[in-house]
C-alpha cells in the first residue's frame, strides 16, 4: 500500500507504507473512498509542530469496510462509514457526556492519506450511512470526519441559537463551514471574517450576511459598529492564533459566547482581561462523534453541502501538491482520491 509520509517540512512523500491489519479485536480495516489535508495538517507541514522522524500523516476519511475484529458488532464488512480523527468507546462517562475526543480510551487516528486505514475502537467509532452513497455525496460525507463536525461544534459551543448574531474568525474550511453550521442553527445574523474573494463568495453561499475585512484592533471596532457598539452573541474562533483568539473575545460583548476550535499556537489570555470581559468560554477537539448521525442525515437528505468547501480534487498520489496548494493558499481544501 502507498500513503502520504511527512518526512522533514514541506517534505511529504507518497511511498510505500505497511498494510494495515486488525491488531485489537476492537479494530476496524476500511478502504478508503476519499480522505483529504486538513488545515492543522500544515502546521507540521510548515514545521511549526516538530516533526521528529517519518510520519504517515491524514486524518480525515470515509469508506467502505473490509475486515471487522472478532469483538465489533454494530458494523460489518460492506459498510460506507464515517470516523472521527480520534477513536473513542462511545461508552465511558466522558463519552456520554458528549466528549468523544476526550473518551478515556481514545486514539489518534492518523496515516488516513493512504489506500486503506486502521480504525481503532470500531463500534463506538465510526458510523454507517444508511446504504453506499452516489459519488456525489462523498465529498460532503468526508468533511463530516472532521472539519463539518468542527465547524458544528463551534457552532454549538458558542450557543448560536435562533435571531443571534454571530461572528465567525477564520476563513479555513473550518471556518467556511461555522458560517453554514451558524446558518443551520437559524443565526439572525452571521459575519464572516476574511479578506480573500473566493472563500467571501462561498461564506455568502452558506450563509454570511456581512463580511468583515478588517482584521485586529480595526476588526474588532467593526464589528463593534455593526452590533451598535456590544459586540456579538456568538463568535466561532476557527483559526488557532494569539491574534485571532483575542479577536475573539474581543468582538463578544459581555454575557456573549466565545468558541475555539483552532488547534492553538502560541495562545495566550491574560487573565484580568477575561475576568472583566464577562464572556463564556468553550472549545477544544471537536467531538465529532457525537454529531456524526444528526450530520449525516443533513447530508444524505442534501440539505447541507459541505463538501463545496473542496476547491482543489487530486489523486492521491498528487498529495504533496495537495499539501502546496492549502500552503500557498491556492486552494481552501484539497480532496484526494485513492
Amino acid at each position: 500500500m502507498r500513503g502520504a509520509v511527512l518526512y522533514a517540512p514541506r517534505d511529504v512523500r507518497f511511498e510505500e507504507r505497511e498494510e494495515p491489519r486488525i491488531t485489537k479485536p476492537t479494530d476496524a480495516i476500511i478502504r478508503m473512498s476519499a480522505t483529504c489535508v486538513c488545515g492543522s495538517d500544515l502546521w507540521p507541514y510548515r514545521g511549526i509542530e516538530p516533526v521528529t522522524q517519518p510520519t504517515p500523516f491524514g486524518h480525515e476519511y470515509c469508506g467502505i469496510v473490509e475486515e471487522v475484529g472478532s469483538a465489533v458488532e454494530s458494523i460489518k464488512p460492506g459498510q460506507f462509514v464515517i470516523g472521527s480523527f480520534f477513536a473513542s468507546d462511545n461508552t465511558c462517562p466522558i463519552c456520554r457526556a458528549g466528549y468523544q475526543t476526550s473518551c478515556v480510551h481514545r486514539e489518534l487516528v492518523g496515516g488516513a492519506q493512504a489506500g486503506r486505514l486502521r480504525v481503532p475502537l470500531a463500534d463506538g467509532t465510526l458510523v454507517a450511512t444508511p446504504g453506499l452513497p452516489p459519488d456525489d455525496l462523498i465529498p460532503s460525507l468526508l468533511t463530516l470526519s472532521d472539519v463539518m463536525g468542527t465547524g458544528w461544534f463551534a457552532a454549538d459551543a458558542a450557543n448560536v441559537k435562533p435571531g443571534v448574531t454571530a461572528v465567525v474568525v477564520g476563513d479555513g474550511a473550518v471556518g467556511l463551514l461555522a458560517v453554514l453550521s451558524a446558518k443551520q442553527m437559524g443565526a439572525g445574523r452571521i459575519i464572516a471574517m476574511s479578506r480573500h474573494a473566493p472563500r467571501q463568495k462561498l461564506a455568502r453561499e452558506f450563509g454570511a450576511t456581512d463580511i468583515v475585512a478588517e482584521r485586529g484592533d480595526a476588526g474588532i471596532a467593526r464589528i463593534k459598529e455593526l452590533t451598535n457598539g456590544l459586540g456579538a452573541d456568538s463568535v466561532l474562533e476557527c483559526v488557532g492564533t494569539q491574534e485571532s483568539m483575542m479577536q475573539a473575545i474581543r468582538s463578544t460583548h459581555p454575557g456573549g459566547y466565545v468558541s475555539y476550535v483552532g488547534v492553538p499556537h502560541g495562545v495566550q489570555v491574560a487573565g484580568q482581561e477575561l475576568f472583566f470581559s464577562h464572556v463564556h468560554l468553550h472549545g477544544g477537539p471537536a467531538p465529532v462523534r457525537r454529531y456524526l448521525p444528526e450530520l449525516i442525515d443533513l447530508v444524505w437528505k442534501r440539505k447541507i453541502t459541505p463538501g463545496k468547501v473542496f476547491d482543489l480534487t487530486l489523486p492521491l498520489e498528487q498529495v504533496a501538491e495537495g499539501y502546496r496548494a492549502m500552503d500557498e493558499r491556492r486552494a481552501i481544501k484539497t480532496l484526494l482520491r485513492p
